[in-house]
């Protein structure tokens, strides 16, 4: 038996693409916030929960956001009635105490070496995305992920002064659809293998 049924989860995975393009239907505060909430509720390494989440709202910062993103971006951005930027906690370890207390000097002595813990906070920051879109998704809401931007400058231009480093940004609206059919998807045989 599915958590879901047949019904949500192709509404869920099936149904949503990426979108380009949006509606004007605003994206509310509730919205954004069941959006983290959910979010943070998948796993992550000892709890870590690296994934911080700058909602850009004033025309000001959109501004500045867009300005780093490549050009065939802009426009993207320039319709999507919220914009979220995804960034890495590279000081997560310091977080250690709320997020698994019982495991936090483990933490803190094992993840000392930046070698280790930056990784650490990348990947599982990365993994978070995917809960993030996925989270969008379940409530009904559509995303457009994007990498095509200097991150660097994003870095200068938003987090100059603390340790977290952006990764991706995700228009969030209502979607119109795309004008070209979804493309093909890898099946199970072509991608997967037991041993």
């Amino acid at each position: 038996m599915t958590r879901l049924n047949e019904e949500q989860l192709v509404a869920l995975f099936h149904e949503p693409r990426t979108a380009y393009s949006f509606t004007e239907e605003p994206v509310t505060d509730e919205q954004l916030r069941r959006i983290q909430e959910l979010t943070f509720f998948g796993p992550s390494a000892f709890n870590s929960q690296p994934l911080r989440i700058t909602w850009i709202k004033s025309p000001e910062a959109r501004e500045r956001l867009i300005s780093h993103m490549v050009d065939g971006n802009k426009p993207k951005a320039e319709s999507a009635p919220m914009i979220a930027l995804l960034s890495a906690d590279h000081g997560w370890v310091e977080k250690a105490d709320t997020f698994n207390p019982r495991s936090a000097e483990f933490i803190k002595g094992y993840y000392a070496d930046e070698n280790l813990a930056k990784p650490t906070a990348d990947l599982n920051a990365h993994v978070q995305a995917g809960y993030f879109i996925t989270a969008i998704r379940a409530l009904g809401l559509d995303a457009g992920p994007m990498t095509g931007a200097d991150f660097a400058g994003i870095k200068k231009e938003f987090f100059a002064d603390n340790a977290e480093i952006p990764f991706l940004i995700v228009n969030i609206g209502h979607g119109e659809a795309p004008a070209y059919p979804r493309g093909a998807r890898f099946s199970h045989d072509e991608v997967a293998r037991s041993l």
